[in-house]
């Protein structure tokens, strides 16, 4: 049963550290579930004000670009920050951070309590100069 006088190096990791871990990874999954949901929605929404606005909006690698030539030309993208559990989103020189509100059952903005389609519908309203809703 080994040789006498020698230590082998044994690692473990205590039970509740495991448990933490678990639930961690548990709230990774429902975060990356319902943000895709909220980029689904959100991508199905602005895809017939493309057409009326004349902007693209383009999908992948986990996130959402609008591309705008005019007024002027213009790029915003909305992308997951899974490690902080949110949605951030950089329009119009600012950084927008989201974070899932169980009471709303959406993503907010929490200094202004608006979901991530109203801030969506007053960012691109902004760049286009004229009134879009989401």
């Amino acid at each position: 049963m080994g040789v006498p006088g020698l230590l082998l190096p044994t690692t473990h990791f205590p039970l509740p550290a495991f448990f933490v871990y678990a639930k961690l990874m548990l709230e990774e999954k429902e975060f990356q579930k319902k943000c895709d949901a909220a980029f689904e929605e959100l991508r199905r929404r602005l895809l017939p004000l493309c057409d009326l606005h004349g902007f693209d909006v383009e999908a992948g690698s986990g996130k959402l670009e609008l591309l705008f030539e005019e007024p002027e030309p213009a790029k915003f993208v909305i992308s997951p920050n899974t490690p902080v559990r949110e949605i951030w989103i950089s329009a119009l020189s600012t950084s927008f951070k989201l974070g899932w509100s169980a009471a709303k059952g959406a993503f907010v903005l929490e200094k202004t309590g608006e979901d991530l389609f109203q801030v969506m519908s007053r960012v691109v309203s902004q760049q286009l100069g004229a009134q879009v809703a989401l």
